[in-house]
């Protein structure tokens, strides 16, 4: 059974959803059965893709450290003003 990706046309949600030949599902959030397939590439794994994710994700985890690194010494900082 294939993988289809849809998208309710009641509610614009999308989702993926596991269907049988000849068999249209439901949106999920909304039970409309207005949906519209789309177009999905198929995924492909190798050492260059995995590394490229690799990157992208140990630099989204930087930007995410910095960030509670900086409200980590603001919330300091204030709790010296505070109590001191």
């Amino acid at each position: 059974m294939p993988i289809y990706e849809y998208k309710c046309l009641a509610c614009n949600n999308q989702f993926e959803k596991i269907v049988k030949l000849n068999e249209t599902p439901n949106c999920p959030s909304c039970d409309s059965a207005e949906l519209e397939k789309q177009f999905s590439m198929a995924g492909v794994s190798t050492s260059r893709t995995r590394k490229n994710s690799f990157n992208k994700a140990r630099s989204k985890a930087g930007e995410i450290k910095k960030e509670k690194d900086h409200a980590q010494a603001v919330y300091e900082s204030n709790y010296i003003k505070d109590h001191s």
